[in-house]
């Protein structure tokens, strides 16, 4: 069975630098793209959840700004975390369940969650990510 299309995002950074928190995936679900549902962010979360979502958050603005972007193979589980506040859908009818889905970052709601993110230069080791050639990846 053929795996479903999904856009590998070159350059996009697969991890939060010095951490296991995965923001891309290597291959397509051969079952289909997990589904993506608002996750609620309660105050209480740990500082290494909190400080991936930041590092989400850069990546995502420093790839794609304002643009509408394909989901492609972002992590499921990572954009939930955005999901409905800082990350929306870009089209009406959405497919939560599509790899081609069309995502897009909402700047003030974005700028309110990590004003880090829109203040500060880059500071989370991605500063390569346009150097990444891939290798090691499985096509």
């Amino acid at each position: 069975m053929a795996l479903p299309y999904m856009l590998k995002h070159r350059g996009f950074p697969g991890r939060l630098p010095g951490t296991d928190f995965q923001f891309t995936l290597r291959r397509a679900n051969k079952k289909g793209a997990t589904p993506l549902v608002a996750r609620e962010r309660y105050k209480d979360r740990r500082p290494a959840d909190k400080r991936a979502d930041v590092g989400f958050m850069a990546a995502l603005w420093n790839t794609f700004g304002e643009e509408p972007f394909e989901r492609g193979n972002l992590d499921a589980g990572r954009l939930s975390w955005l999901f409905g506040r800082e990350v929306k859908p870009a089209t009406d009818p959405f497919d939560p369940a599509d790899y081609e889905a069309l995502l897009v970052i909402d700047r003030k709601v974005a700028e309110r969650s990590f004003p880090e993110v829109f203040e500060d230069g880059d500071e989370f080791g991605f500063e390569n990510a346009d150097e990444w050639d891939g290798d090691g990846w499985e096509e």
